[in-house]
């Protein structure tokens, strides 16, 4: 079964380069040079760790962007060109199309990683900034992930986008949110209490993005291989979960 998967998978890049995806993630790589430098210029201290620190957020965010972006868009139009039902038509197990297509947008997110993280080596050691690169398409990664888990199961373009931005937003704060909440006081009301008992509670379901991709690695050179084993198990563990998810929900639709 792993040639059907591959060639889905190969169908499924391919589409993103006929769409010019590369041709974008170069402007924004030039575009986020250009507002990072001109930034350079207006600091008047750390001017480099400025620059850094604002190339990292702002591409690490494009990456995200147009990977969940792409993979709803793609899955909504292959749904309204009947695409989904022709392959559901042959004779394959409907894992091979979702492996097929998980594998293809995993593909896809190894060009920002890439290109992006080549620009860490701008500001970083080589060991940080294959890091950063490595840790970035791991967050691509769970975003494709979860992405493909909403298309299928809300149908819909708009709602599978901001269920998939809402996750990761609250997946990137939920760390925050933990220490807000324990740190407001040392005496709390009842509702405070069961307030932090609901955050401390979506923290265990959520990843900790967060702890990925994350900037002073590119400025003071701060990660480590534990930082690496750390982020590449959550992957696992989520990427796992959700491909789990998305094929129950693949197998219960009427098709």
């Amino acid at each position: 079964m792993m040639r059907p998967v591959l060639t889905i998978a190969h169908y499924t890049l391919l589409e993103a380069l006929r769409n010019r995806l590369l041709w974008l993630l170069l402007l924004m790589m030039a575009g986020a040079v250009a507002v990072s430098g001109f930034l350079n210029e207006l600091a008047l201290t750390e001017s480099r760790q400025l620059q850094a620190a604002l190339l990292g957020a702002v591409l690490r965010f494009a990456a995200v962007f147009l990977v969940a972006t792409f993979v709803i868009t793609s899955m909504a139009r292959e749904a309204n060109d009947k695409g989904l039902e022709l392959l559901m038509a042959l004779p394959l197990p409907r894992a091979v199309y979702l492996f097929g297509k998980l594998a293809g947008f995993g593909a896809l997110a190894v060009l920002p990683a890439l290109l992006f993280g080549a620009l860490g080596l701008f500001f970083a050691p080589p060991a940080q900034a294959a890091l950063w690169a490595f840790s970035l398409l791991w967050e691509c990664w769970i975003v494709a992930a979860f992405s493909v888990l909403c298309m299928l199961t809300l149908n819909q373009v708009l709602p599978a986008l901001a269920a998939s931005f809402a996750f990761y937003l609250l997946a990137r704060v939920i760390g925050a949110l933990q220490l807000l909440g324990h740190g407001a006081s040392t005496v709390q009301s009842g509702g405070q209490q069961v307030l932090n008992a609901g955050i401390d509670g979506l923290a265990l379901l959520l990843p900790h993005l967060d702890q990925f991709t994350r900037s002073d690695w590119l400025v003071y050179h701060s990660g480590s291989a534990s930082d690496l084993a750390a982020i590449a198990t959550q992957t696992a563990i989520y990427v796992t979960l959700m491909a789990a998810a998305a094929l129950f929900d693949l197998h219960r639709k009427a098709i």
